[in-house]
């Protein structure tokens, strides 16, 4: 078998629900594990959430929803987007807690004849999806009148990470318009927004980023601390010398500039090494950048002159002695997001799951 695979410390999902439950307190902790779970496991990280205090799980699909049903998952899920009117009967088979924003959505929901509750979502900056403040009573009333309960009021912050005084303007507009709605519950924060907006807690907070410790700011490592739970490794599978000059992979962009042992490590783009990257991997606790352009299934590694072996363990993200790679490194150097980064490790990398 191919050594390549992804490590998810479980313990590290526990303890990271852990540190919001303490700095939320007495707000409820909802782990969000669309995209299963961010590329980590739906299933295995939702019970290990559920199991560090989480009060509920959150995805974005109903598809999503139903496999962590199928696994035993009793737990209240939150589906955070309105499916299609054709899915209603669905979200009510798997027990799922549907969000709402549209009189379409309502009415398909009603006419599967069984009683339902629901959370609104209202827009207050995002503009992605959500009722309009000014429509937002309205459609409340169209649900509670078609038997639909509306037993919680929520939105979504655009720039917690980064716009302070944006975001203190989504959270007023909210609560303006959620004063006017007689819900039971609200809940504004996600990981951002829980860790630096106390007033934005409110009754609960949706843990995406966090979960799976990582941070979607500097300024969140001061108020929490939490642990990478991923660890991708693979080994070498073959090692060669090579001249200076030589320009190793497809396209030859990069010459070596001195005769240097070349190592082929088995990942590539198709398991979600962008192929964009150049940066470093790890070796015997030792950074070593990649000898030429990425392929599909394997990378090269320039490792200079420095002993490196048939099946020496790689790591692609993670620890290794006392050196790290981390997705925030490799989102630097591809001008994106982390969230980017370990949710493009594709299925064809199996997960090991640690405690």
């Amino acid at each position: 078998m191919r050594p390549t695979a992804v490590e998810i410390d479980l313990g590290a999902i526990r303890h990271n629900v852990g540190e919001f439950r303490r700095l939320v307190a007495p707000a409820q902790v909802c782990a969000v594990v669309k995209a299963d779970a961010y590329g980590h496991g739906d299933v295995p990280v939702g019970e290990a959430a559920i199991e560090a205090g989480a009060g509920l799980l959150a995805v974005a699909l109903v598809e999503e929803g139903a496999r962590l049903r199928e696994a035993g998952i009793d737990c209240p899920i939150l589906l955070l987007s309105e499916p299609w009117s054709g899915d209603a009967a669905a979200v009510v088979h798997w027990d799922l807690t549907p969000t709402v924003y549209s009189r379409e959505f309502i009415d398909a929901l009603a006419a599967t004849g069984r009683r339902i509750s629901a959370h609104l979502k209202i827009d207050t900056g995002m503009h992605r999806v959500g009722a309009r403040p000014e429509d937002a009573r309205a459609l409340a009333e169209h649900a509670r009148s078609s038997g639909i309960e509306i037993e919680a009021a929520w939105t979504h912050f655009a720039v917690a990470d980064e716009d302070p005084a944006y975001t203190r303007r989504q959270i007023a507009g909210f609560e303006e318009v959620a004063s006017d709605l007689d819900v039971r519950r609200t809940h504004l924060a996600n990981t951002a927004g829980a860790a630096l907006f106390p007033e934005a807690r409110a009754d609960m907070v949706r843990i995406g980023l966090g979960t799976y410790g990582l941070h979607p700011c500097p300024e969140t490592r001061e108020v929490l601390d939490l642990r990478p739970a991923m660890r991708m490794v693979s080994r070498v599978v073959h090692v060669q010398r090579l001249e200076a000059g030589e320009r190793p992979s497809y396209g030859r962009i990069r010459e070596l500039a001195r005769a240097s042992t070349v190592a082929t490590v088995p990942v590539g783009y198709a398991d979600g090494f962008a192929r964009g990257r150049s940066g470093d991997v790890l070796i015997n606790g030792n950074r070593y950048p990649l000898a030429g352009r990425v392929t599909m299934d394997q990378v090269l590694v320039d490792v200079g002159d420095d002993p490196v072996s048939v099946g020496d363990e790689v790591v692609v993200i993670g620890r290794q002695g006392s050196e790290e790679v981390t997705a925030d490194e490799w989102a630097a150097e591809l001008g994106t997001v982390s969230y980017e980064i370990v949710c493009s490790i594709g299925p064809r990398v199996p997960r090991r799951y640690l405690e």
